[in-house]
């Protein structure tokens, strides 16, 4: 690829000043999707493991109470 076209193909026909923020807006909302995707399972990951414990610890109460 010649140094023009890439230039050209930067230039996007003259709305560049539109395409490239409009990327880049993309790429930050879908890395923050990705972000607090990843926080939440996380979390929710961590409160399956501590009611799988309290379901543990009511099975073996020999009482049956809780």
């Amino acid at each position: 690829m010649e140094a023009g076209a890439l230039s050209a193909f930067l230039a996007m026909g003259g709305y560049a000043a539109y395409v490239w923020p409009a990327f880049a807006v993309t790429a930050v909302v879908l890395i923050g999707l990705l972000v607090a995707s990843v926080r939440s399972v996380r979390c929710r990951e961590a409160d399956l493991a501590r009611l799988r414990a309290e379901l543990r610890e009511k099975s073996e109460d020999p009482t049956g109470e809780a």
